[in-house]
């Protein structure tokens, strides 16, 4: 065999063993890499999408095709904090795994998509039309308030829980953040100030309620424009 034929032979050699060597690095390095990214779009307790993994759904759903009617609810447990300071914080998570299950089994059902934003507050969205808001506010309503059973000294309790929830018939073209998620938002306060356990639909022109009847600021309200703005 002649020397430039054994020199390259010997560089085929020394690259494959090369590539052998290194994959199981490369194998790492891409796992890292995948879990890294499901990490920045969903939340660890629950599995579902975080506010960044709901962004980049409407984002890819916004691209995809003319600007069609899309529903944005905001869902906001009521007395949550109820639960965890009678069956602790453990159960507590156990409950917002079982909502959060509940409200990805909608999204799923209508082709939408869902998330938890932080804490007890939740959000999806579906393609649909104005005459739908009702009868989603009531699905959403009524499989939440559904009786979970939580483990609980060796047995379960059960506990029943209700949410508000705040919805607005965006388009899906409209920012998600600064319109669509905005308008559910204010809906969503106006829910809580009207007694709990009850839906509302913005309407052009509504406004935040007087602070005395919310909660306090929350982290998404840095990000939007002052109580008495229009969406």
């Amino acid at each position: 065999m002649s020397l430039p034929l054994i020199m390259i032979a010997t560089a085929v050699v020394a690259l494959a063993l090369g590539r052998l060597t290194a994959w199981p690095t490369i194998r790492s390095l891409r796992t890292q890499l995948a879990d890294a990214t499901w990490s920045m779009l969903h939340d660890p307790l629950t599995g579902m999408l975080n506010r960044a993994g709901l962004q980049a759904a409407h984002t890819t759903l916004a691209e995809t095709g003319p600007a069609r009617p899309m529903i944005v609810a905001l869902i906001d447990l009521d007395d949550f904090k109820r639960v965890n300071d009678t069956h602790g914080h453990g159960r507590g998570d156990d409950l917002l795994i079982q909502v959060a299950d509940r409200i990805t089994d909608i999204a799923a059902l209508h082709e939408g998509a869902a998330a938890r934003l932080a804490g007890d507050e939740y959000a999806l969205f579906l393609p649909a039309h104005a005459d739908h808001l009702d009868r989603v506010a009531h699905t959403i309503a009524t499989i939440i308030a559904q009786p979970v059973a939580l483990p609980a000294d060796g047995g379960f309790a059960t506990v029943t829980i209700t949410a508000s929830v705040g919805l607005a018939l965006v388009d899906t073209s409209d920012p998600f953040t600064e319109v669509a998620l905005h308008r559910a938002d204010i809906a969503m306060y106006h829910a809580k100030q009207n007694g709990r356990n009850r839906h509302a639909i913005y309407q052009p022109g509504m406004t935040m309620p007087p602070v005395q009847h919310r909660r306090g600021p929350r982290l998404r309200d840095r990000h939007q424009p002052a109580d008495g703005a229009t969406a």
